[in-house]
């Protein structure tokens, strides 16, 4: 059984992870996209972004995690 101080720090501990993705993301745009999803076919587009250019990248990076953040908080999962 999960008491109320529990489900408060998970979703505190869950609002601190996003903010440091979404800043890794932004500062080192593959280390942010394979922290929210791995190795898989974003990480390899985010790779070739930062490629042609650290901002492309970032920009898809921040993009790419805030709309898997929403899907998450959609469904209501945990992480």
């Amino acid at each position: 059984m999960e008491t109320i101080e529990t489900k408060e720090y998970q979703q505190h501990t869950g609002s601190l992870m996003k903010l440091v993705r979404l800043a890794i993301g932004f500062v080192l745009p593959p280390v942010g996209i394979f922290m929210t999803y791995g190795v898989g076919p974003t990480l390899g587009i985010n790779i070739l972004l930062t490629i042609l250019g650290w901002i492309p990248g970032s920009i898809h990076a921040v993009w790419a995690i805030v709309k898997h953040d929403q899907e998450i908080d959609k469904r209501g999962e945990a992480y």
